[in-house]
């Protein structure tokens, strides 16, 4: 019980960075929600489309010098990076993938000393998820003056790793509309995927409203349905889909919408 408490928390924590795809909020609501989540201090998103190319598309917290950090580590420093090696072995991977935990011994002098002792970053986690030819690495930091990430916090991070490295990958991808929502490119993936076929129409009208974000009271006031029918519904529908939890229920729908084109 506790367990299913704590992963609802930290899904209703992103919940507003979710509904943010494609919109120019969307930076700022994905660090607002990274530091509901684990205080986050700052966050910035680096894409790889080959072993020697890569750019920043996002930089948005607390690091006044992020600009400068982005551009430096796009035009050399990746090639030092020693998640690299992690990264690019995980490329057949369809899941996210969460980086090995920061210590700084892992980076050269000058790696160490541009991106932690002249930016003030004392701890960073970060994860990768692959589209295609192109990764998106999601890094996550903290500063100074918050001491390094909890034992909790590594954990809640961990557990909305795979729904925010999702989610960062379609805001990036294929220039999404402005005025094309968010959940109704949800609703479409539930209704068409393949995975999500395996459903009945109720199951459904329950996961996504998982994923925009209601508890299953609310879910069963919306439907018309009893709280135990809800329940019912939820369980049935994850068996189905293989998984426990509304985190990974994220991760798969995410993951589609993410390899999809936007709807017109």
């Amino acid at each position: 019980m506790k367990a299913q408490a704590f992963t609802t928390d930290v899904v209703s924590d992103i919940t507003p960075a979710l509904l943010a795809i494609g919109r120019d909020g969307f930076p700022q609501a994905l660090i607002g929600a990274l530091r509901r989540v684990a205080d986050v201090g700052h966050c910035m998103v680096f894409s790889f489309a080959g072993p020697r190319s890569a750019a920043c598309l996002l930089d948005a917290g607390n690091i006044p010098t992020g600009r400068d950090l982005g551009i430096a580590y796009s035009e050399h420093f990746h090639q030092a990076d020693p998640n690299r090696d992690a990264v690019f072995e995980g490329q057949a991977r369809l899941a996210p993938i969460v980086l090995p935990t920061f210590a700084r011994r892992m980076y050269s002098d000058s790696y160490r000393k541009i991106f932690f002792d002249d930016s003030d970053i004392v701890d960073k986690f970060a994860s990768a998820i692959w589209t295609g030819d192109t990764c998106f690495y999601v890094n996550f930091y903290r500063i100074t003056a918050q001491g390094r990430f909890t034992r909790d916090q590594i954990a809640r991070l961990t557990a909305v790793a795979p729904a925010v490295s999702a989610a960062v990958a379609r805001h990036f991808q294929h220039d999404p509309a402005p005025d094309s929502d968010p959940m109704d490119r949800l609703k479409n993936v539930i209704e068409t995927a393949a995975p999500f076929a395996l459903l009945t129409g109720r199951e459904k009208q329950v996961c996504l409203r998982i994923l925009s974000g209601l508890s299953s009271e609310a879910i069963a006031a919306e439907l018309g349905i009893g709280l135990h029918s809800t329940l019912t519904y939820r369980k049935r529908a994850y068996d189905k889909l293989g998984i426990a939890s509304q985190n990974e229920l994220f991760a798969i729908a995410l993951r589609l919408v993410a390899s999809s084109r936007p709807l017109n």
